[in-house]
């Protein structure tokens, strides 16, 4: 079924998000996150603080969503796009590392300070709870199944794996910086292969995975 594509009302919203997100971002790069208010972020995007409260619940929020844009909207699509023949959980796990570690330039700049600070690394992680429903509605789409909990217990459990998987990525390495900001922040460096990580966090769903599919076929 084709979905049809957004009116101006949405449209607007969607812009109003993208540029608060960006203004989050690039006033985080520029000033440190500490330096950054709620205000700054409104006025910078052309918007007013209770506009900006009806987007984002914090700074650390908009700031990361500058990352995570829509992030869990592209794997679901990207699992909807694969062939049948394709294992689902191969799908999913493809659909999810693609999403996860191909960053661009402006996107490492921001998981710096996603690594630098603790109050974003919190929100980053969070941040993958947005994964589950649109997630769940294309698995239980995959496997003709609507009637029961089984999409949404996959798809929570995709949202666990890759929450451990960034949790393990981003271990705290007990290193300091002479830079305030830094020893504020408590300094994160990345440990091992994301990729990896994230392999291995959901290989242990491809049962379950293997038995739903199998449980749908004739």
């Amino acid at each position: 079924m084709t979905t049809p594509p957004p009116g101006l009302r949405e449209r607007k919203k969607q812009a109003t998000r993208e540029a608060l997100r960006e203004a989050a971002l690039r006033l985080a790069v520029e000033r440190g996150p500490d330096q950054v208010r709620v205000e700054d972020i409104a006025e910078a995007a052309g918007v007013s603080p209770r506009t900006y409260n009806n987007y984002f619940a914090s700074r650390e929020q908009a700031i990361v969503s500058a990352v995570t844009a829509d992030r869990e909207a592209r794997i679901a699509a990207a699992v909807a796009a694969r062939s049948a023949e394709v294992r689902l959980v191969d799908a999913v796990t493809e659909a999810v590392v693609e999403q996860y570690t191909n960053t661009g330039e402006r996107d490492h700049r921001a998981l710096l300070l996603i690594t630098t600070w603790t109050a974003l690394r919190h929100a980053f992680l969070d941040s993958t709870a947005g994964i589950e429903l649109p997630l769940a509605a294309v698995i239980a789409e995959r496997l003709g199944d609507t009637e029961t909990h089984t999409a949404r217990v996959l798809a929570a459990s995709v949202t666990a794996a890759v929450r451990i998987a960034l949790e393990a990525w981003l271990r705290p390495a007990g290193i300091a910086s002479s830079a305030g900001r830094f020893a504020a922040g408590g300094l994160v460096v990345p440990s091992g292969s994301l990729p990896d990580q994230l392999r291995t966090t959901l290989a242990p769903l491809a049962p379950a995975f293997d038995a739903a599919e199998q449980g749908t076929r004739p």
